[in-house]
């Protein structure tokens, strides 16, 4: 392949990427490294449509005022993804509000941004936030269209699973099947081309699935990891008086409640229940889930002393059981992205090394009809099995 077509191919594999990473984000409820806005609240900073560089809170560092954040808004039509500036701090959490609008969202009920609230922060530089003009846009787009064809795939089949992440994954296996066959139907009927062309190496198809095959299995992995997963917050009323109601809590005690991780896989998984506020106790922290099955942990809730209401979160982050327990403790340890990134790397990469190793080393070798070297496994398995 030419310096020329390899460039060309990685610009358009890296455009995919971007809109995918934004449509995908957008599945998942955490930004993948870019996002964007859809209204004009954050004008003149961000237009409608503007993309911009979303850094992961985990890794983000400290927030403050001036920085501008995307939370999991409770009241902001209506709930969601909500990309605002932080215009204050206080002990309770953050103040937000859109550069455009006249008063902060604390102000219009939404309540006060906690950290466990964050899920990323803008990049910026020397102040500014850094735009990427009319992204968001071409994403949205794709985005409808997108799920107009899933939609419409799951009404035609009656299959609901073509909805969602899962549907998204089966779609993208899908197209990448038609686009295998379409170039090896072409190349097949390609005649009369030169014996140094016919005699040349090309590993591009066979290596293209294999990637794309990959890449499916590691999205799905990822979605079954992550969605489930999440947040959890417990609205707390620290009362002057006992109370039946487990969340109303008398000043100064606490009070246990059971949280249940259900697990609707057959992969069995490692679900880490952990504090993400002050106030609360979570034992144990780490549980093991059989296939289709659950566990559950007791989570302490402890109401200050202070009467009035608080906010209280556990974060749940969970992965397949792939991967031996220890193993997962210590990567978990290092960083809570770290098992994801081992889990998809394992499967992944045993994706592509099952598909060389049946290719006997030999990716998708296109040689001169007059070559006497033995056909590929694939070739030779289509010829038994039409005989």
């Amino acid at each position: 392949m030419s310096i020329k077509r390899t460039l060309s191919v990685a610009l358009q594999a890296a455009a995919v990427l971007v809109v995918v990473s934004l449509v995908v984000g957008q599945f998942l409820g955490q930004p993948i490294l870019l996002s964007y806005v859809e209204t004009g609240s954050m004008q003149p900073t961000l237009s409608p449509g503007d993309g911009f560089v979303a850094i992961p809170a985990q890794i983000a560092g400290g927030i403050g005022p001036g920085d501008v954040v995307t939370f999991d808004a409770q009241e902001i039509q209506g709930g969601g993804l909500t990309t605002h500036r932080v215009v204050e701090e206080t002990e309770r959490g953050y103040v937000t509000r859109g550069d455009n609008n006249p008063f902060t969202d604390q102000d219009g009920g939404e309540p006060i941004v906690q950290d466990a609230d964050i899920v990323a922060k803008a990049l910026q530089v020397g102040g500014g936030v850094v735009v990427i003009p009319h992204l968001g846009t071409v994403a949205m787009g794709f985005q409808s269209a997108l799920q107009s064809v899933q939609t419409w795939l799951a009404v035609t089949f009656g299959v609901r699973s073509f909805q969602g992440t899962q549907g998204l994954a089966y779609i993208v296996f899908g197209l990448s099947v038609v686009a295998y066959a379409v170039d090896w139907y072409l190349n097949a009927g390609t005649r009369d081309r030169d014996s140094r062309d016919r005699s040349r190496d090309d590993g591009t198809s066979v290596f293209a699935i294999l990637g794309v095959l990959a890449l499916v299995l590691m999205a799905t992995a990822t979605a079954a990891m992550v969605v489930p997963a999440g947040t959890q917050e417990y609205g707390v009323v620290s009362a002057e008086f006992e109370s039946e109601n487990p969340t109303v809590i008398e000043s100064g005690t606490s009070q246990e409640l059971e949280y249940v991780v259900p697990n609707a896989g057959l992969v069995p998984v490692y679900a880490y229940v952990t504090p993400a506020s002050p106030g609360v106790d979570v034992d144990p922290q780490r549980l093991s889930v059989g296939s289709r099955g659950e566990a559950s942990t007791t989570v302490t809730l402890s109401a200050p002393d202070e009467t009035g209401y608080y906010r209280l979160f556990v974060v749940e982050h969970r992965y397949l059981a792939v991967l031996p327990p220890g193993i997962v403790d210590e990567l978990y340890g290092v960083h809570p992205w770290a098992p994801l990134v081992a889990i998809n790397g394992l499967l992944g990469g045993g994706i592509v090394s099952i598909g060389l190793l049946l290719l006997r080393g030999e990716p998708a070798r296109i040689r001169s009809r007059g070559s006497r070297e033995r056909p590929p496994l694939y070739k030779r398995l289509l010829r038994e099995f039409y005989r």
